[in-house]
């Protein structure tokens, strides 16, 4: 069969799509990967995958998305697909639009995050909500990441069988790795014993970098690094005048690293993970961290709280607030004990929830199974 994976920008292609495209050729299938332009897409391409560009903006401007879905439905009636599989909010709308009009055998969808959860004016969340039960209407393999999104899907009746596929990362590559350990502490200067806590995200305000700065201002004896960069199509305030001032603050306990094609070497050099967002779908960056044995300080939130077992293989935290996160940061800081024992679980669990070849083959069942779409959720 022929299947298009659809989703927004090259970021999400390259880091989420790209193993369920592997695992879908290997199985025989013509993949092609659709999204907007940029420089991740070359990675794809160097893997022999095919990756077809359309004009596809992260915004509600109505010109922007008719312009977007003109150029879908044009590439889907000359690709023929047996399977139009979306992820993402608005191209995930648009996606499934295109398919419906192109009369596609099977349109899928994934949601990694509804909108209508995300904080926001109410008549926003409200479009956003109004817009998915349509999409709803039009879908027949309807997939979310969480379970607890899946359930919204379920409560809301946005579609009658949604099903949690879950998200995954390859355990042989986020792992525990002394040698890796030392030589990015030996690149960075950073001395063996000291206690690292890492971010790994694109530098928005959801993320809560923000509440975390202002957190490490009241955790001594650690150092944080920030690994991620702002893509261009990400909107909201710029956080450049925010860091500079924690760099002020902080100093050399502050290191910005940007983007980094080294994560899994990274997060074994360090010592807790942390990710305060204010919204999530299934962070893959909280499984890389479990996978990797650190202990994870996250948001109680979607997502995350599905992930973090708090008190076993890490804590949960308010979102938007700075004492409570450096307060559980500091615990883990004060107790390697409790670092490694948190760390141990959480690799455990990880590995048993959230192995990508599991993932993988979970989506691949229920994306060309016949008929209607399985409802058993992952986990």
């Amino acid at each position: 069969m022929k299947i298009l994976e659809i989703t927004n920008v090259d970021f999400s292609l390259r880091h989420f799509l790209l193993p369920l495209m592997r695992g879908l050729r290997a199985d025989g299938h013509e993949v092609v990967g659709v999204c907007a332009d940029g420089p991740l897409l070359a990675d794809v391409r160097g893997e022999g995958f095919r990756v077809e560009t359309v004009p596809l903006v992260r915004s509600f401007s109505p010109l922007a998305q008719m312009q977007a879905l003109i150029a879908l439905v044009r590439l889907i009636r000359e690709e023929k697909p047996d399977i139009v599989h979306a992820h993402m909010p608005i191209s995930g709308l648009l996606g499934r639009l295109a398919a419906w009009l192109c009369r596609v055998p099977c349109v899928a969808y994934t949601c990694h995050g509804f909108l209508f959860n995300q904080p926001g004016p109410a008549p926003r969340r409200g479009l956003a909500l109004v817009l998915e039960w349509l999409a709803g209407r039009i879908t027949d393999r309807y997939f979310t990441v969480s379970v607890q999104e899946a359930e919204d899907a379920r409560r809301l009746k946005i579609h009658p069988a949604p099903l949690a596929v879950g998200n995954g990362r390859n355990p042989s590559l986020f792992q525990p790795d002394p040698e890796a350990r030392r030589r990015i502490r030996a690149e960075l200067g950073v001395a063996e014993g000291a206690v690292v806590i890492i971010a790994v995200s694109r530098l928005v305000r959801h993320k809560g970098y923000p509440e975390l700065l202002k957190a490490m201002e009241q955790v001594s004896g650690a150092m944080l690094w920030v690994v991620g960069e702002r893509l261009e199509s990400d909107h909201g305030e710029s956080l450049d005048s925010c860091f500079e001032e924690a760099q002020r603050v902080l100093g050399a306990r502050l290191r910005c690293l940007g983007y980094r094609e080294d994560v899994p070497a990274l997060l074994a050099a360090a010592d807790i993970f942390t990710l305060p967002s204010h919204f999530e779908g299934l962070p893959m960056s909280v499984i890389e961290a479990m996978l990797t044995g650190l202990p994870v300080v996250a948001s109680d939130i979607r997502g995350p709280r599905e992930q973090v077992v708090n008190g076993r293989t890490g804590l949960l935290v308010p979102p938007g607030e700075a004492v409570p996160l450096a307060r559980s940061l500091g615990c883990l800081v004060r107790d390697p004990d409790l670092r490694y024992r948190m760390g141990e679980v959480g690799r455990e669990r990880a590995r048993a929830r959230y192995d990508e070849d599991i993932v993988v083959g979970r989506t691949k069942m229920a994306l060309l199974a016949p008929g209607t779409t399985p409802t058993d959720d992952a986990g």
